[in-house]
């Protein structure tokens, strides 16, 4: 036998000998595959909505005796309008100019078509009679400095 048989020949006799004794398993360094996924809530769950509400709404009822700056309704959208002595705040907001005391009515609308808010929300609505409720405020004590056409 040549020197290249003899050494695949030996090969052969280690590899047949490997195979027939019985192989030890051990269980010292076999790992496991825990979960990959986390167990709970998920983060957009936790803790509910942060938002706080924002209670939009009526501030003053009809009847209320109210001071000047009070706010009387806030409002996303102009379901209320502001009538005598009200203004109108940016954000919709409905507060009295003078004090004195609430009143609320029913009234045809008269609408600045300019103004941004009347564009945004009634543009489908022009040339219809609308009729909205009006934040009105009274003042406490009305003068009493009225002249006479004849006096004058």
């Amino acid at each position: 036998m040549s020197m290249i048989s003899q050494f695949a020949f030996s090969k052969l006799q280690n590899i047949k000998q490997n195979l027939l004794v019985p192989v030890k398993i051990t269980y010292d360094h076999v790992t496991v595959r825990n979960a990959a996924k986390k167990v709970g809530t998920t983060t957009q769950n936790r803790g509910g909505n942060k938002t706080r509400p924002r209670h939009r709404g009526w501030k003053r009822q009809d009847g209320d005796i109210v001071t000047a700056g009070t706010l009387l309704a806030t409002q996303l959208t102009p379901r209320w309008h502001p009538g005598l002595n009200v203004g109108f705040g940016k954000n919709g907001t409905l507060f009295a100019i003078v004090p004195g005391k609430v009143v609320v009515t029913c009234e045809k609308c008269n609408l600045n078509w300019d103004h941004t808010w009347v564009q945004r929300h009634y543009s489908d609505r022009k040339g219809e009679v609308i009729y909205k409720k009006h934040f009105n405020v009274i003042p406490e004590k009305q003068h009493d400095r009225f002249k006479l056409i004849d006096a004058i």
